[in-house]
């Protein structure tokens, strides 16, 4: 899923100018490895984004009731709209109109075998 289709749903949802938010017009330089963003979004309904990078996007899910340290917890992930590579790097109070405020952290991943 490329820029050009997968950040459509995203454009759509916002109007960049206002809020500051990243608006995924260019490719990021490349990246050794995969990159996921956790951040805790304070919205009127406060829960976890989780963000996992595929090919040149940010998969997205809402965690309504956040992670758990007990990996046999199940949690509830509500896919959302793809985000570009820049929101990693985004960080600033959106305003209440729009889509809520965030706290972040992000890392690197690496498939793994069971």
């Amino acid at each position: 899923m490329g820029e050009g289709d997968g950040l459509r749903d995203y454009r759509g949802r916002r109007d960049v100018g206002r809020t500051g938010e990243p608006a995924g017009r260019g490719a990021s330089a490349p990246r050794p490895a995969p990159r996921f963003v956790v951040r805790i979004h304070d919205a009127s309904t406060p829960h976890f984004d989780f963000r996992l990078q595929v090919a040149d996007v940010l998969r997205s899910w809402s965690v309504p009731k956040g992670p758990s340290a007990d990996p046999g917890d199940k949690r509830l992930a509500v896919p959302t709209e793809d985000h570009p590579l820049e929101y990693e790097e985004f960080e600033g109070v959106i305003p209440r109109a729009s889509t809520g405020a965030a706290r972040s952290s992000s890392g690197t991943t690496a498939p793994t075998s069971r």
